[in-house]
């Protein structure tokens, strides 16, 4: 079997989608990753083969300004990047690529709305996974009107309530209890048990186990890393004071090496996998981007939020909710606090309760094994046109 992947904008949207192209590819099928061209290369490092669809959806390589949270801004953002430059720009690009690749399934991600609308085109089955962790960012209110508009261009029927975004198979690789409820799954969804680059998931301390220093692990993704500002100063000197091991990613685009010499408890690299890092850890303190949220829970972890833009003040607010997490105002926290944050976190036990109870559910969920399963099911049932 055929199953072609392809994800639109960076490593946030590529890596909830990688460990079930590595099992498809394990169970014998051929698979393609289909992507922006800025992003063959992270496709490739990570041993899967890639092509190209176009380029990344218009953002900044930059360093940018902090900027303070706007929701319209954001919406806006959605609807113009997403959909009305990358989705109209990608359906072509994607028709080509399907019409010589000729997959059985194509599986996107969630915010891939032109590829969605070329596999209609073509009669291709399709399914998506979920990458916006809380699932109150893409509503058909938002991005309603202008995907309307694109269908339209393509000869395809109108679709008022957008049954396209979960027409044939949603896979959801996030805990029920943190999706938004106000915002239910769709009958098509399935949740699954999300990659932690193991089987592993962390465990309380067993009784009488020696006291160690505590280990935090601090990110602001791979995007709005460099829309940060002076954030990672701010939150580096709150943080070093502590007695603490700290581990610091500041991604591509920025030298750790700006940040000067640091004390020996502070490690400071561009990249290093979730997987490498959170087994270890007792504290994330992350921009609240779906992959670090998720990444943190799943391994029952607490974590201290500082959204800045996109779906993470949706993120943020639902970890308060759920007692896993606390947040702070990203233009306004100063180190000091920071520094009293991250300290009460560490200290307050029923913050890694919660965290944990939720890394049960993850774990008690279907692994990504039953995602090629379903995505098997739905080639068969749903026969490509060209078959």
């Amino acid at each position: 079997m055929r199953m072609l992947f392809t994800f639109v904008g960076g490593r946030g949207h590529f890596e909830p989608l990688a460990p079930i192209a590595r099992l498809a590819t394990a169970a014998g099928h051929s698979i393609a990753f289909g992507c922006a061209t800025s992003m063959l290369p992270a496709v490739e490092a990570e041993g899967l083969p890639a092509v190209p669809i176009g380029s990344e959806p218009g953002r900044s390589p930059e360093r940018l300004p902090l900027q303070p949270l706007d929701s319209e801004r954001e919406e806006r953002d959605l609807r113009e990047r997403f959909v009305q430059r990358a989705a109209r720009y990608r359906v072509p690009l994607a028709i080509a690529l399907c019409e010589e690749w000729r997959p059985d399934v194509v599986v996107c991600d969630e915010t891939d709305f032109g590829v969605m609308i070329a596999a209609e085109r073509l009669g291709l089955p399709y399914a998506t996974v979920q990458v916006i962790a809380a699932g109150s960012f893409v509503r058909p209110e938002v991005v309603g009107d202008v995907l309307q508009a694109l269908r339209s261009e393509h000869g395809l029927p109108p679709d008022a309530r957008l049954e396209m975004l979960s027409r044939y198979l949603v896979l959801s690789p996030v805990p029920p209890s943190f999706r938004d409820p106000t915002v239910p799954l769709p009958n098509t969804a399935h949740s699954l048990r999300p990659s932690s680059g193991s089987d592993e998931f962390m465990r309380p301390a067993a009784a009488g186990q020696p006291t160690r220093t505590p280990t935090v692990y601090f990110t602001l993704g791979t995007i709005f890393n460099l829309e940060s500002g002076d954030l990672f100063s701010r939150v580096l000197a709150g943080l070093r004071e502590l007695s603490i091991q700290l581990v610091v990613t500041v991604g591509q685009g920025i030298d750790p090496a700006e940040f000067g010499s640091q004390p020996a408890n502070v490690r400071i690299e561009q990249y290093i996998p979730q997987s490498q890092v959170l087994p270890g850890c007792d504290l994330v303190v992350s921009h609240a981007g779906s992959g670090s949220v998720i990444g943190a829970l799943a391994h029952g972890l607490p974590s201290l939020l500082i959204p800045m833009g996109a779906d993470q003040p949706e993120n943020a607010r639902r970890c308060v909710e759920l007692g896993v997490g606390t947040a702070l105002d990203a233009l306004s926290a100063s180190a000091a606090d920071v520094r009293e944050a991250a300290s009460e976190l560490l200290v307050d036990a029923s913050y890694r309760r919660n965290a944990e109870r939720i890394r049960d559910e993850i774990a008690a969920l279907p692994d990504l094994g039953r995602a090629v399963e379903l995505l098997e099911e739905l080639a068969i049932e749903k026969q490509p046109l060209h078959a």
